[in-house]
């Protein structure tokens, strides 16, 4: 007999979900727009605003699912965790919107992105994450989230490299100053990929790893 609990569990696993495209939406815009200097600021806030609403909606429904079934510690773990992966997915929302926002602001709209030679291969990596990470929600594969540590180095290794290029840039200070915090941005969106991953590992397999 099917649980009332895991009707309700099914609910909130595709509330998750649909957060999840949203984010991946937002980035990959701000990305575009960085890459080919348009502005994008505006479209993006509104994803970025619309995954926030979702988050309330997704720990509303999670609160509900607790008082009304009182759970079990497996249900309780799943329900943990989806909340947790909406607040990273939040968080991609937001460094979404900052890349527009700087970009906007600091670059008037030149295209930045091509005076930083490794920034193409650091949105690559970044954006692979992103994709791993929904789909690894939408399967509650394990073994793709964990595929992320792996990434997350490459990322980490290509920060550092863009700060010590950026370091000795002789261009304008307003690019260097967009590529910075960009390049930081699409650092803290690896590290909250990881985080999903550890999530959705924990959903799938009852086990708490690190993946940073």
């Amino acid at each position: 007999m099917t649980r009332l609990l895991d009707v309700g569990l099914e609910q909130l696993t595709m509330m998750v979900y649909k957060s999840g495209e949203v984010a991946e939406s937002a980035i990959n815009m701000s990305i575009r727009g960085f890459m080919n200097g348009k502005d994008v600021t505006e479209a993006v806030r509104e994803l970025s605003d619309i995954i926030g609403a979702m988050t309330v909606e997704i720990e509303n429904k999670a609160f509900e699912l607790i008082v009304k079934y009182q759970p079990v510690a497996s249900d309780l773990r799943i329900i943990n965790s989806y909340m947790k992966i909406a607040y990273d997915f939040e968080r991609y929302g937001r460094y979404a919107w900052d890349i527009s926002f700087t970009h906007k602001k600091l670059a008037d709209l030149d295209e930045c992105a091509v005076s930083l030679d490794l920034m193409p291969k650091l949105i690559e990596k970044v954006s692979e994450m992103v994709s791993k990470s929904v789909e690894a929600l939408r399967e509650h594969d394990a073994e793709l989230a964990k595929t992320l540590a792996d990434t997350e180095i490459e990322v980490d290794e290509l920060y550092f490299a863009c700060l010590d290029q950026l370091s000795k840039a002789r261009g304008r200070s307003k690019c260097v100053t967009c590529n910075l915090l960009v390049s930081r941005y699409l650092e803290r969106i690896a590290d909250h990929t990881t985080y999903v991953g550890e999530a959705i590992v924990y959903i799938a397999t009852g086990e708490k790893i690190s993946l940073r």
